[in-house]
């Protein structure tokens, strides 16, 4: 079972990893700003794997605590995957905005939708083998994401500006991305601690299996 302590412990430890991983497409969507879309996309998608791969990781380590069963390689490739789906349906997002006519509210919606369920979308996949109710982490899940990126985007809206210096967006990037970070770690812990002390009882997988 979650209590307090162990929420500590998952705030922390994934708010550190996405930290970390969120340098890597920060540092991407900086040094490909002036290229065309398509051209910085793969690099891109490079990225938000390794920022999945982070993340999923982290969440792996401190969900084994609660959950034994839990497959961590399993869980680093639907994170990973889910990461990748999510930045592909960022960029459909920005080519949308350019359009005009239906797409441009439609195609924004659908694929903001798709973005915010994405990452717990996968891990369900996993999560459901271990814990009751646990198609109730998608939704929680986009919530903490809806969150972090709305705080995200509050704090470099009026930070970042055309002609900086690269590494200042860099910098301010992953300042933000830091707290981004906390944001989403906060609450999924906080939804796991309610989650989690539903944990199945039959149907888990034995200790260290991958």
């Amino acid at each position: 079972m979650a209590d307090r302590s162990w929420f500590i412990r998952w705030t922390v430890t994934v708010a550190v990893a996405e930290t970390v991983g969120f340098i890597a497409p920060a540092f991407v969507g900086t040094i490909t700003t002036d290229l065309p879309w398509y051209a910085g996309l793969p690099a891109l998608l490079a990225a938000g794997a390794v920022e999945g791969a982070i993340l999923g990781l982290a969440q792996a380590i401190a969900l084994r605590d609660a959950l034994p069963g839990l497959r961590v390689r399993r869980w680093v490739m639907l994170t990973a995957g889910a990461a990748v789906a999510a930045y592909v349906l960022g960029t459909a997002v920005a080519l949308a905005a350019t359009e005009s006519g239906w797409a441009r509210v439609v195609v924004p919606a659908l694929c903001g939708a798709l973005l915010l369920s994405s990452i717990g979308g996968a891990q369900w996949l996993e999560l459901r083998h271990h814990v009751a109710r646990a198609t109730s982490w998608i939704p929680a899940t986009a919530a903490a994401w809806l969150l972090a990126l709305g705080v995200f985007l509050i704090i470099v809206t009026p930070l970042w500006h055309e002609g900086q210096r690269a590494w200042v967006t860099v910098l301010i990037g992953v300042g933000a991305g830091a707290v981004m970070a906390f944001v989403q770690a906060a609450v999924t812990g906080w939804w796991l601690l309610r989650l989690l002390p539903r944990v199945r009882e039959r149907g888990a997988l034995p200790c260290g299996v991958w």
